[in-house]
């Protein structure tokens, strides 16, 4: 999840919300490609999930970056809660998942080589600690008592409150983790076509990166728990946003649709203020009950914007939220998938193309059929392999098109045949994950450390 926000004067106009949107607008020559992934550390020699504190720990992971590849540590009331280099970040999840949050690159060589030597780096640290990792969407076996809380006040407060909407506010944030990308947009109309093709397309990428069929140490009836974990987490900040295939969809509609999401937090000094369940509409007029008289910054407004959570996001960029994390070929083909439906122009129109007769139960059907069966899946007439299919070829035309080489390979598009070799056999890793435990695991869930770990 995000850190805090730095920086931002007090918002004195109302029009500096939606100007804060779009103070992310670039030219397409500026246009770079940041991709994020989350993994779940165990001990070794336990198979428990790392603790924070500890000879093999969080901390200790941490300190052991920091102290051997130059890492900066980010501090929270005196613990190490993250690192930065180079335009990059390593932050924790609730439960311990480190993330990677990685530089603005330009191409996705780039983002291979930066995730290789991430996962390099981990590796040389958590080794001689017994520290491992592993790429899966949701945890296969630890129960939701066996996790740790890491020291960072947000995650103090959104556990409370978590209780009180949904069902599974705490299984998304100690049990499950995402791969995403963040994209550019050039303008407002950019934007908005974008997003439809991000909203529209995302159960796609649901089921082709779908890992996550385990829970509690047997298997949960979904291709992708961590797909149904959202649809049952949280209404007011979740979902499809149909308002944005609406005419008049732009900045100021996104405005007013995070506005009413209801606050989680205020930062102030170095800690997290409870302002659960207040209204920024009210800390605009000096009114909330968490800070009676005070105003926000446009540093507030930023963090207000990291608690909603569509599959969908819109910050000063654009994120793609709908993919379980998965094996490192996996880490860079989703990227991949959604520069070239993005990047290009002209696979960007085809894509719309292929999404815009919809309707918003289409839509929705496909997010829920994704997360059950994957690419099995059906809404509406509309078949999830053979829309899949579609969508990868058309991002394999986007990019080509953009001809990005790296003196070797021509173009990009090889990063895609993870998922060209799952549209071939009709499975999705959670698919080979249940066919191993079928098989020659025998029921043995404990091997899928072994096999499965970085």
């Amino acid at each position: 999840m995000s850190i805090p926000q730095q920086g931002g004067g007090p918002i004195e106009r109302f029009e500096q919300l939606a100007e804060y949107i779009a103070s992310g607008e670039k030219p397409a020559q500026d246009w770079r490609i940041g991709t994020e992934h989350e993994k779940f550390g165990y001990d070794a020699r336990t198979l428990l999930p790392l603790p924070y504190e500890g000879a093999t720990s969080v901390r200790a992971m941490l300190e052991g970056l920091r102290d051997r590849f130059g890492w900066e540590p980010v501090l929270e009331q005196g613990h190490i809660i993250g690192l930065t280099r180079d335009g990059a970040n390593v932050s924790l999840e609730p439960g311990g998942q480190l993330e990677l949050s990685g530089a603005p690159l330009e191409t996705i060589h780039e983002t291979n080589a930066e995730l290789g030597r991430h996962l390099r780096e981990v590796a040389a640290i958590g080794d001689p600690l017994g520290a491992k990792f592993l790429g899966l969407g949701a945890a296969p076996i630890w129960t939701q008592d066996q996790m740790p809380m890491m020291p960072k006040g947000r995650y103090r407060l959104m556990t409370d409150y978590m209780d009180r909407v949904g069902t599974m506010g705490k299984t998304m944030m100690y049990r499950t983790c995402t791969v995403q990308v963040n994209l550019d947009y050039a303008s407002e109309a950019d934007m908005v076509k974008k997003m439809r093709v991000a909203l529209a397309l995302q159960p796609v990428a649901t089921a082709l990166f779908a890992n996550s069929p385990f829970l509690d140490g047997q298997p949960n009836g979904f291709r992708s728990w961590r797909g149904n974990v959202w649809q049952n987490l949280d209404a007011a900040r979740t979902g499809m946003l149909p308002f944005l295939f609406e005419d008049g969809a732009g900045y100021e509609r996104y405005v007013d649709y995070v506005l009413d999401v209801p606050m989680y937090f205020v930062y102030r000094d170095g800690k997290y203020i409870d302002a659960l369940g207040q209204s920024f509409r009210d800390f605009l007029k000096g009114e909330l009950p968490a800070l009676p008289g005070e105003k926000p910054t446009l540093s507030d407004w930023a963090d207000h914007m990291t608690t909603v959570f569509p599959e969908a996001r819109v910050k000063k960029y654009i994120e793609m939220r709908g993919a379980d994390g998965g094996s490192w070929r996996r880490l860079v083909a989703l990227p991949a998938f959604w520069v070239g439906l993005m990047y290009d122009g002209g696979a960007l129109d085809a894509a719309w193309d292929l999404v815009k007769g919809w309707d918003a139960e289409t839509r929705e059907g496909l997010r829920r059929v994704a997360a059950k069966q994957a690419l099995a899946g059906e809404a509406n007439g509309v078949r999830m392999r053979d829309l899949a299919a579609q969508a990868v070829e058309i991002a394999r035309a986007g990019l080509v098109a953009r001809g990005r080489a790296d003196g070797v390979i021509a173009d990009e598009s090889c990063f895609l045949d993870p998922v060209a070799e799952s549209l071939a056999s009709g499975r999705t890793p959670a698919d080979e994950l249940l066919a191993r435990y079928e098989g020659d695991w025998q029921g043995d869930l404990s091997r899928i450390y072994g096999d499965y770990s970085y």
